[in-house]
């Protein structure tokens, strides 16, 4: 059985409501790194996901931050991040979201990103566009990157590891007209769909943080690479360049040199 768009909206909403009601009162927090965190909520929302989709649709196969990989058919995966922008929760920053993606033979079909704070629902269907409640969004018309305004994030274990994004960040920052860090990736993609950033890119990151986001910008007439320019982002070593398109060659060419 397929699911429909509307099946992802209301799994959203419905992790998105748990999670505006656990914000701002005292979380339980346990460490899986010295600065990756995973709070009570993470794991109330991905359970109410997984015991959902297994519910409407059994046999699929599910990939979570937390659970990891839930087997099924390996033509129809879903892509859970209960909770994107867990440092953000828990120390009271009103910036985190849900992000769901569903993917058909190997191919994004359906993705929703969740803004409980800012009560923003973001959805895409592969054909069909993209839309903020309801409304269709689109990327950016920057066309120079000294004009532009872009957004990335930082991997876990960046205190230890070399590979760890700052030295392109300073690159940007020096290029562009600004970089920001949201603390979400799922919401970085979501901004470049809807024109507010004109280009994101991360090195090291998940394919559950990227899944849904990566078909919005798609579908709102952006582009989306890794970071050497390829097509399979969505990947066992995840790396994501999603821009407006127009500035897209100038970001790599940064992102090489």
């Amino acid at each position: 059985m397929k699911p429909k768009i509307t099946d992802l909206e209301n799994l959203a909403l419905g992790a998105g409501k748990i999670l505006k009601e656990g914000y701002g009162g005292k979380i339980q927090i346990d460490m899986k790194g010295k600065i990756d965190l995973v709070t009570e909520f993470d794991r109330r929302t991905e359970d109410y996901l997984v015991g959902a989709i297994r519910s409407q649709f059994p046999g699929h196969k599910v990939i979570t931050e937390e659970r990891g990989v839930i087997q099924g058919e390996n033509s129809r995966v879903w892509y859970i991040d209960p909770l994107d922008g867990t440092v953000n929760y828990a120390h009271g920053v009103p910036i985190f979201s849900v992000s769901i993606a569903y993917m058909e033979n190997d191919q994004v079909v359906m993705g929703a990103i969740y803004d409980p704070m800012q009560a923003e629902l973001y959805v895409a269907e592969r054909g069909q566009g993209a839309r903020l409640n309801g409304r269709p969004v689109r990327v950016s018309q920057a066309s120079a990157l000294d004009q532009s305004l872009l957004v990335t994030g930082f991997p876990y274990d960046m205190h230890t590891n070399p590979v760890n994004n700052l030295d392109h960040y300073a690159n940007f920052a020096v290029r562009s007209r600004g970089v920001r860090g949201l603390g979400s990736a799922a919401i970085d993609l979501a901004y470049v769909a809807a024109g507010r950033f004109d280009g994101f890119w991360e090195i090291r990151i998940h394919n559950w943080d990227i899944a849904a986001g990566s078909l919005l910008v798609e579908e709102a007439g952006g582009k989306v690479t890794d970071v050497r320019g390829g097509p399979d982002f969505i990947s066992d070593e995840p790396s994501i360049l999603a821009t407006n398109g127009r500035i897209h060659s100038q970001m790599l060419a940064v992102l090489q040199g």
